[in-house]
């Protein structure tokens, strides 16, 4: 495994190694200290169908750091930067990432993550640093012009929390 580091201060790639033969393949998804911390105690799995979009979703006290990994299908990828004293507060990273790819993608704390399923069916796992609590998450409006996220051209499957999302501005000048 190996780090690759992105342009957004503490995105990362993990690259990995895929052991393929005539029965299908072994992925490494991840090993203990390779980003210099070895505490993801929880680990999420999700389930999406063509066009569903999920978030963008930050949680406020106790931000998880997430390492993304598709199990199945392929995803259209995106890291907000919403911690107020980066450099790049308010800019994204996107990437198309699917269950063939040699990596996962480390998002640290402090980022607003979503993802569309591009594929027929997609499954996700996110390997998170703290516990879900859901009295502490917000969800950013996945369309919000200030963040100019240039997402596929579908319309999307939204859920009803989704659709209410935050833009960034009633984010960036909120106390939370």
């Amino acid at each position: 495994m190996r780090i690759i580091k992105k342009k957004l201060s503490g995105l990362k790639i993990i690259k990995t190694k895929i052991y393929k033969d005539n029965r299908g393949f072994l992925k490494e998804v991840y090993k203990k200290n390779i980003l210099g911390k070895n505490d993801f105690p929880f680990d999420i799995m999700s389930s999406s169908k063509k066009k569903v979009l999920r978030g963008l979703h930050i949680q406020i006290t106790k931000p998880q750091a997430k390492i993304i990994t598709v199990t199945h299908g392929k995803i259209f990828d995106v890291a907000v930067d919403l911690r107020r004293k980066s450099k790049t507060f308010g800019k994204y990273f996107s990437l198309i990432i699917s269950d063939n790819d040699d990596f996962s993608l480390y998002i640290p704390e402090g980022f607003a993550h979503g993802f569309m399923c591009l594929s027929n069916k997609c499954t996700v796992n996110y390997k998170c640093s703290h516990y879900r609590n859901k009295n502490s998450e917000k969800t950013i409006a996945w369309d919000d012009k200030n963040l100019g996220i240039r997402w596929p051209k579908v319309k999307p499957i939204l859920s009803s929390k989704d659709k209410k999302g935050l833009s960034f501005i009633d984010f960036k000048n909120r106390n939370f």
